[in-house]
């Protein structure tokens, strides 16, 4: 499996051409050429990293670009992680236009890559400056996370051939848990009951539960909280009666606690998305961050002690 000795020449010649390259964010390559010499699979942040972690089990070493708690639509790759890109043996990411960054962090690294988004049925944005583009977070159905886990365990097995009995065989335990959560979705939530987030980031899994979604943005951009948005979201939740309303872990809450405040409704925060927490943190996997999510909402909408704040 071919490495690419030329780090170096690599990060000189990218960080030319990106604007912004900062100083390492904790992705520093130093400690990991210690590693065991397994196939290093490079991913664009936390979640894929753990998905591919569960299916290439003990015969590769998975690392993610961006770390936990990064919001990863605008991350802007560091002179480190091209640095490291180098040096990998396959690169996955989500697709569906999530890393916008990612063209052209990839653009003189010669490692094959793998778009794990490939045959999701995507759900077109609607509103805002993003319309008509796909919503990018599919990660967020376990259906669709189902196909995730099949791209990755092609993708692997295409680099390790060897070991592609065990990828297939850890690939279908994995898919299996995520047919349970399916299941659990059924009858889960009250009928008509509108999901109501700061990222429009829950189209999936509003597909998935029967829910209807409504959110202040889009996509994560810099245009977040508008007077406009605020006020489309007060008008909706008053007509609906919605009792709770979400912010994600990787944003600002405050103008949904300005929304939440107008309507009466109650703030509940976090729901994870783009990335998990630390290991001893509430989403520490991909299994663990829907469980987290879908019982948060579950107890929100219901009108249950949630995590709250406000």
């Amino acid at each position: 499996m071919p490495k690419f000795r030329s780090a170096l020449a690599l990060v000189a010649a990218l960080c030319l051409g990106l604007a912004g390259c900062s100083a390492p964010t904790g992705n520093s390559s130093e400690g990991r050429a210690s590693a065991t010499e397994k196939p290093l699979v490079l991913t664009t942040f936390t979640v894929l990293a753990d998905m591919a972690r569960q299916v290439g089990g003990e015969h590769v070493r998975v690392e993610s670009i961006t770390k936990v708690g990064a919001e990863i639509h605008g991350y802007e790759p560091t002179p480190s992680d091209l640095k490291y890109a180098a040096d990998a043996d396959l690169i996955l990411d989500n697709g569906l236009g999530l890393e916008r960054w990612f063209k052209r962090f990839v653009a003189s690294v010669e490692a094959p890559h793998a778009v794990l988004s490939t045959g999701i049925d995507p759900i077109p944005i609607t509103v805002g400056e993003y319309e008509g583009e796909a919503n990018p977070h599919a990660w967020m159905s376990p259906h669709a996370g189902q196909v995730y886990v099949d791209n990755i365990v092609k993708a692997l097995s295409r680099l390790d051939p060897k070991h592609a009995e065990d990828f297939q065989a850890n690939g279908e335990r994995y898919n299996a848990r995520l047919e349970q959560l399916m299941d659990s979705l059924e009858g889960t939530f009250p009928p008509k009951a509108a999901l109501v987030t700061c990222e429009g980031a829950f189209s999936y899994l509003a597909r998935d539960a029967s829910l209807r979604e409504r959110y202040l943005w889009p996509v994560n951009s810099d245009t977040q909280g508008t007077p406009g948005q605020i006020t489309d979201l007060i008008d909706f939740i008053e007509r609906r009666d919605v009792p709770a309303v979400f912010c994600e872990s990787t944003v600002s809450a405050d103008a949904q606690e300005q929304v939440a405040q107008a309507t009466g409704a109650r703030l509940i925060t976090p729901l994870y998305v783009d990335s998990l927490s630390e290991p001893d943190g509430p989403v520490p996997s991909y299994l663990e961050l829907l469980r987290h999510d879908i019982n948060l909402i579950k107890e929100g909408l219901a009108g249950e002690d949630a995590n709250a704040d406000g």
